[in-house]
């Protein structure tokens, strides 16, 4: 049984079912089971002060994934859930870079939710082979899922 906890800390309308039904659709497609995590979505202010305190670069960005397992703060014990960490979304930047990228704010969150969860997941794009895989996975989780460009 997975525990996600998806918060809107925001005074934004949000479809806060749709997005964890989304983050289950992308646990089944990448065969997790019993995990726990949250998807936090903020201002740009917020994402702010986070993206200095945690990665020194002074402005907002639009999603950052804290993966406990990356600095093994949360080892995996059998039988036990295994704890992810939390992935922020700034909403102002997704309502921003929909518009850049002309599509729906709805397919710019929602691309935003699964990058984050499968950094979570341990994907990362540091290399340009592993930026091919995981985000040729983030398209085929979004197709798979209904969300078009």
């Amino acid at each position: 049984m997975n525990e996600i906890g998806v918060f809107n800390k925001t005074e934004e309308i949000v479809d806060l079912k749709a997005l964890k039904e989304l983050m289950e659709y992308v646990l089944e497609k990448e065969q997790v089971e019993t995990v726990i995590f949250n998807l936090i979505l903020v201002d740009n202010q917020t994402i702010h002060k986070i993206n200095l305190e945690y990665r020194g670069i002074d402005r907002p960005t639009d999603v950052i994934s804290f993966a406990l397992e990356d600095d093994k703060v949360c080892p995996n014990i059998e039988g036990m859930p295994r704890i992810l960490g939390d992935i922020y979304i700034s909403l102002e930047k997704a309502k921003e870079q929909a518009e850049l990228y002309e599509h729906s704010f709805k397919r710019e969150l929602s691309f935003l939710a699964v990058h984050g969860l499968l950094h979570l997941l341990g994907y990362d794009h540091m290399k340009k082979e592993d930026e091919k895989v995981m985000f040729e996975r983030q398209e085929l989780i979004l197709d798979g899922f209904g969300i078009k460009r």
